[in-house]
């Protein structure tokens, strides 16, 4: 399953959002726009469905309500994200899946949010299986305290929607805590890298040397010097990435994830994260230590994952090298801008002078990334230092 489409009322920077979205989606947009909170969206849903999660799970882990309600907010202030799912990039729409909620509590009360609507339709009957408020039959303070979504019991008869979003996967690999996950505890819940040698130590070990293989492959062009990536364990039961570092000695040396470069280790995650994950993969700025000229291949290798993986990815991001794609559509990528409002958010194939740019001949990095562009950014220079 993939998503088609976000619907985002109140959430972050958001007040109001309504995109459509590609197989392959590029997120841009200026600092502080939300292109973190666009892809937290997705994450949320993930929260809420995966064991062990739910409705008030995903929202303390947030801080609260408070903190994830638009500053823009209004008359309402209810929370509200709405996708709709299909099977595949040519099919047709199958579900739209709806969830409301908003705060109750306070003083000796604890802070606790309650479901407003939570709706599961399925579109090809024209049927809801799930549409309860606060007004529906049998429905109490308690019973909305939990989606329907998030039980085993009530999501039977949508449990795709449900393992949709249980699956998705994010992970955005900060070097320094790989370096040090033999040292620090596992976390419950890891999408920096605390966890990522444990996690690779869970898979088979014939996954697991099929997907180094792959990323060997890829690390012979984008790092030669290193070689014969794989994965070991110590004399004291630790696990590591290890490879061979050529130099001028004929058998070179071997070193540990502990020597790699930041941009190899950064590399090395995002070919783990979309080789080995399941569902919908999401990747923040990929760009970030790596070579201008390997993060120029990114576009068209995930596009090649794709094709054999089958699998949706979003990637935010500020970078011109992976923008300036030829391959990139102008379906694929979603402008973010700030206003008085919040943030609004354009499929370029809707920005004028965006398509514009386009036409001329020029490439997508060229149109989009002049208007994420702070106005007052050519100021910097001029700033007194006392």
């Amino acid at each position: 399953m993939i998503i088609s489409k976000i619907e985002l009322h109140n959430w972050k920077n958001f007040q109001e959002c309504s995109v459509d979205i590609a197989e392959r989606c590029f997120i841009v947009g200026a600092n502080a726009t939300g292109k973190s909170n666009f892809l937290d969206a997705l994450r949320f849903l993930k929260d809420k469905a995966k064991k062990g999660g739910g409705l008030q799970t995903a929202v303390d882990a947030r801080g609260g309500i408070k903190k994830i309600r638009c500053l823009s907010a209004r008359k309402r202030t209810d929370i509200e994200i709405k996708v709709t799912l299909k099977e595949s990039p040519d099919g047709q729409d199958k579900w739209i899946y709806s969830l409301s909620f908003k705060h109750i509590g306070g003083g000796i009360r604890p802070n606790e949010v309650i479901v407003n609507n939570e709706s599961v339709f399925l579109i090809p009957q024209n049927e809801y299986l799930v549409n309860r408020t606060e007004r529906s039959e049998n429905e109490t303070e308690d019973t909305l305290k939990y989606t329907h979504l998030e039980q085993a019991v009530t999501s039977q008869k949508f449990l795709e929607v449900r393992s949709t979003f249980a699956e998705i996967e994010y992970l955005n690999i900060i070097p320094q805590l790989v370096r040090e996950s033999n040292s620090n505890p596992i976390v419950k819940e890891d999408y920096f890298g605390r966890n990522f040698l444990a996690d690779m130590a869970k898979l088979n070990e014939n996954t697991r040397n099929k997907y180094l293989q792959s990323i060997n492959d890829v690390l012979r062009c984008a790092v030669p010097q290193l070689d014969n990536l794989s994965f070991t364990k110590d004399g004291n039961g630790l696990y590591h990435l290890e490879a061979k570092y050529i130099h001028w000695r004929a058998q070179g040396s071997k070193q540990t994830e502990a020597q790699f470069s930041d941009g190899t280790l950064r590399l090395i995650g995002i070919l783990f994260a979309i080789l080995a994950g399941k569902g919908i993969t999401l990747l923040e700025e990929p760009e970030i230590n790596l070579h201008q000229g390997v993060v120029a291949q990114l576009p068209e290798f995930i596009a090649r994952m794709q094709r054999y993986k089958k699998r949706q990815v979003f990637i935010t991001t500020h970078s011109y090298d992976i923008l300036a794609n030829e391959g990139i559509d102008e379906k694929e990528v979603i402008l973010l801008q700030n206003n008085a409002e919040g943030t609004i958010a354009q499929v370029i194939a809707d920005v004028k002078n965006a398509k514009d740019v386009l036409d001329a001949g020029f490439t997508m990095a060229d149109a989009v990334l002049p208007l994420t562009k702070p106005g007052n950014v050519h100021n910097m220079a001029n700033i007194t230092i006392n």
